[in-house]
């Protein structure tokens, strides 16, 4: 079993930076099974990753909903279908999925662990460093929902 868990977004854009964050304080101790990477921005690199021949993989992101700040959803997304629309600077998990159904075999266990933002920097900035209180506040709860994945998904094969 080789589960990719995987955080999503970038560092400079507010509340985007929700799946780095989450990486770096989970940190790597998911066991000898599970590859913990921050992919940032890098969404065609997580693209090729998901079709490395790895059994599941968690992907954790900002994600609008239309619910709270720091409100966390868990995601069962559709992998694959449809005509991948290739965007280097906006590869969204939507996106990256369509793209690597494309390419290769993506994983059939797929879940993306998202946040409700609070803050996104819009085109009035530039540069939004730091996430909001209420995304900061969920770390913690995303990262005891990764962990209930990753077991979840070692029972799965």
């Amino acid at each position: 079993m080789k589960i990719l868990v995987a955080g999503i977004g970038n560092v400079f854009l507010g509340d985007d930076g929700f799946g780095p964050a989450v990486i770096e304080r989970m940190g790597t101790a998911l066991g000898d099974d599970v590859e913990v990477a921050d992919f940032g921005i890098r969404g065609m690199d997580l693209a090729f990753a998901l079709t490395s021949g790895i059994d599941a993989a968690i992907l954790v992101d900002a994600t609008a909903r239309g619910g709270a700040p720091g409100t966390l959803y868990t995601i069962e997304p559709i992998v694959g279908g449809g005509t991948p629309e290739i965007q280097t600077h906006a590869m969204d998990p939507a996106r990256v999925l369509a793209f690597a159904a494309s390419i290769g075999n993506p994983p059939a266990y797929v879940r993306v662990v998202g946040v409700e933002p609070a803050r996104l920097a819009s085109d009035d900035d530039d540069i939004a460093v730091g996430l909001s209180a209420e995304v900061d506040g969920a770390i913690d709860s995303a990262i005891a929902i990764v962990r209930e994945l990753v077991e979840e998904a070692r029972c799965t094969s």
